[in-house]
């Protein structure tokens, strides 16, 4: 009994623990934000600051306008308050308030502080809004608000007669470079979103070519298992082929990209191991017309080969055939492979070789090449283009 009463124990302090700690927190915060917001409105009401218009409340869709407004600043400063130390922020509406307070209880001759603290605030609201963009650009930012405070100190004390006009124009002069900034933060934004697309593609990449790899293997060594069984004088060969071949796969694979030459002599490794696998006669056809040496992505042409002799040589007694083609000219690198099969009594469905090699190309060369796949009778033909540079 009293195990049991240890466990429901321990089983309520998270529940009440939460209720009593982050619960509360966000009831003081809301009321926090309410508190500041009312503080920032009333005095502020009838200036160009105003949150709140007083003329408005008459009417019930104005009157809406209001309660929406005050609203929305009470939640974004509830926010602020979770998101930044309360400091930061009150500093921030502070400089907001006195500004209003200025603006209503000085006239426009005796008040040089006004602009000069809108500009603070402004500045303040960018570093919470956008903190990453403001800490890159900063030194741009100040330095050019800077220079603005600056000249209208120089103005404010040069000038004889200032009017609301006068007042107007220099607002007008103080927005002049929020559009440039903003165009820099869409700049940003957009150069964060590409390398994102960018970052995500690579990753992807990179598992549907570490998804190839074991695919290759688990096939390979299925075969030299076969040769260890028999006891075949042959079995030596196949695994110095094979680790030949990792190799390539494990240093070479890896890259980018590799040269076409190199992936020739990885499908030939390939077509000698199979070769001393089988006891049946395999009729296998390798051409090669090699203009210039390509740099292309590495184990895309293997896929083909291994699925003709999965799906073709592995199921057929006798009369099994490949032929292959590959052609490398200035721009245009061509691969033609076509086998014989006999045709399964149950449907097959994809194998994740075909489908991995797909998508790689949809990645590597997007819009850059041709994938054709032909499949008859009894014969099975794919046509591979890759346009490169």
């Amino acid at each position: 009994m009293v195990l049991v009463q240890k466990i429901v124990s321990r089983t309520k302090e998270p529940y009440f623990y939460t209720m009593n700690t982050v619960l509360p927190q966000k009831i003081k915060t809301l009321i926090l934000g309410g508190i500041i917001t009312t503080l920032l409105t009333l005095p502020l009401i009838g200036t160009s600051f105003s949150i709140v218009n007083p003329d408005y409340v008459s009417k019930p869709v104005f009157a809406f306008i209001n309660i929406f407004a005050f609203g929305a600043c009470w939640l974004l400063i509830a926010f602020l308050i979770g998101k930044f130390p309360i400091y930061q922020v009150v500093g921030v509406a502070a400089l907001l308030f006195t500004a209003g307070i200025a603006e209503r209880y000085l006239n426009i001759q005796y008040n040089p502080i006004t602009i000069p603290l809108m500009i603070l605030f402004w500045l303040g609201a960018t570093y919470f809004i956008v903190p990453e963009f403001f800490k890159k650009y900063q030194i741009l930012l100040l330095s050019v608000y800077g220079l603005i405070i600056s000249y209208y100190f120089f103005d404010f004390s040069m000038t004889v007669d200032l009017t609301s006009d006068h007042r107007f124009y220099f607002s007008k002069f103080i927005i002049m470079p929020i559009p440039v900034f903003s165009a820099l933060w869409a700049y940003e934004q957009w150069k964060w979103l590409r390398t994102l697309k960018a970052d995500k593609a690579k990753a992807e990449l990179a598992l549907l070519k570490s998804q190839i790899n074991p695919h290759f293997f688990f096939n390979t060594l299925n075969n030299l298992y076969g040769l260890v069984v028999e006891k075949s004088a042959q079995a030596p060969e196949v695994v110095l082929k094979l680790s030949d071949m990792m190799r390539y796969t494990i240093y070479e694979g890896k890259e980018d990209f590799v040269s076409l030459t190199g992936e020739i002599a990885y499908l030939e490794n390939y077509i000698e191991l199979h070769k001393i696998r089988y006891q049946k006669k395999v009729d296998i056809h390798f051409t090669k017309h090699i203009e210039k040496d390509h740099q292309v992505a590495p184990l895309l042409f293997i896929i083909l080969l291994e699925n003709a002799f999965k799906h073709g040589v592995e199921r057929m007694r006798e009369d099994a055939y490949i032929r292959m083609d590959l052609t490398a000219r200035r721009h245009r690198i061509s691969f033609d492979i076509e086998n014989n099969f006999v045709t399964p009594l149950k449907k097959r469905p994809i194998g994740i070789g075909l489908e991995n090699l797909r998508l790689r190309l949809e990645h590597i060369y997007p819009h850059r090449h041709q994938l054709k796949i032909t499949k008859k009778p009894a014969l099975y033909q794919v046509q591979l283009t890759i346009d490169v540079p």
